[in-house]
């Protein structure tokens, strides 16, 4: 497997990363047992990369991934967001960048994850009530606690980036290119 260097070069990734979101129901429904054998598959073939949401599946995908990772974490470059918030039935209810929401979702998605620190920790969806130098320095904290070692944004614009950046410098930044939105 070819790999890639993400940010400033302390992140070596494979160039094929997994998207978990459809293990957990993200395009219908999933089966548990052969979610399981997919992504240990995909690690065996040399994926190191795997990407989740605390939003997929309202939390089940980190669990799920936490459960396919446990005794090869130190194989993972383990990457997942915050901030696109659902309901208890998976309606969405909006993007939340307050840093007391950035926080919270951390503590809860490193205990889904059963890890102690998450690699790359991304904002799901900028939150256009929150100043992005707010949740972006609540970010660098969890960095500062050795709680995550890099930060990401997703759809964000190049303003959006550039503010960020000065709070805190991005390793990565994702946007959705599939054939769902094209």
């Amino acid at each position: 497997m070819q790999l890639r260097t993400l940010g400033n070069g302390a992140c070596v990734v494979s160039a094929i990363g997994f998207g978990c979101a459809a293990l957990s129901s993200a395009y219908g429904k999933a089966d548990e047992a052969t979610s399981l054998l997919t992504l240990r598959h995909a690690l065996d073939l040399g994926v190191t990369l795997l990407d989740t949401s605390d939003a997929y599946g309202n939390g089940h995908n980190e669990r799920l991934v936490g459960r396919a990772i446990a005794a090869r974490r130190d194989q993972v470059v383990l990457c997942t967001k915050f901030g696109n918030r659902r309901g208890p039935n998976g309606e969405r209810l909006g993007a939340d960048g307050r840093p007391e929401h950035v926080r919270a979702s951390c503590e809860a998605s490193l205990a889904r994850l059963g890890v102690e620190c998450i690699d790359v920790y991304y904002q799901h969806r900028v939150d256009p009530k929150v100043p992005i130098e707010e949740t972006m320095g609540a970010v660098r904290r969890l960095i500062e606690e050795g709680k995550v070692r890099h930060a990401g944004l997703c759809e964000a614009g190049a303003q959006t980036i550039r503010r960020a950046h000065a709070v805190q410098p991005l390793s990565v930044l994702q946007s959705e290119y599939s054939l769902w939105t094209r």
